[in-house]
């Protein structure tokens, strides 16, 4: 008997609210996601055993961190694969690079890298302390920049 999927009665898709982590360490990422990335800070809860914090902006949470883990990211496990962040130039992308540089982060490939076999889009890919793969990327301006994966997603291979 085939199966039958059923959708809900709406005229679109939901969209992404806000992705949360568990962290090892809230005042380490805190730092990181607030201070290196330039998240906002919208609420943080200080409980012990109950610690999380809010990032986002305008009031609109879009990341949101909870003290819960007991070992870093497990990239060989179910579950996220890593977080891409969006920005509008290429100019941003590298004004990333250079800030994260300056707090030591490695980076998967050097430089601003292309997602894809010719494409115009393309950034830098990195990690958090917490070992959680990271993106910042921009839709344009990545023309002739390296594709470490050929015509794979590089996104989808560090």
């Amino acid at each position: 008997m085939p199966t039958t999927t059923t959708t809900p009665a709406t005229t679109t898709a939901p969209r992404t609210g806000h992705i949360g982590l568990n962290v090892t360490d809230l005042d380490r990422s805190l730092a990181f996601y607030r201070d290196v990335l330039g998240l906002t800070l919208i609420g943080e809860g200080k409980e012990e055993g109950r610690r999380y914090a809010f990032l986002g902006e305008d009031g609109r949470p879009t990341l949101t961190l909870w003290q819960q883990a007991d070992h870093g990211y497990a990239a060989t496990g179910a579950g996220l694969h890593h977080l891409a962040l969006e920005v509008d130039t290429v100019e941003q992308v590298r004004a990333y690079e250079t800030a994260l540089r300056g707090h030591g982060v490695e980076f998967a490939h050097e430089g601003i890298v292309a997602h894809g076999e010719g494409a115009a889009s393309g950034g830098i890919f990195f990690h958090d302390p917490d070992g959680t793969r990271l993106e910042i990327y921009t839709t344009s301006g990545a023309e002739g920049a390296l594709a470490p994966s050929g015509g794979a997603p590089t996104c989808g291979f560090f």
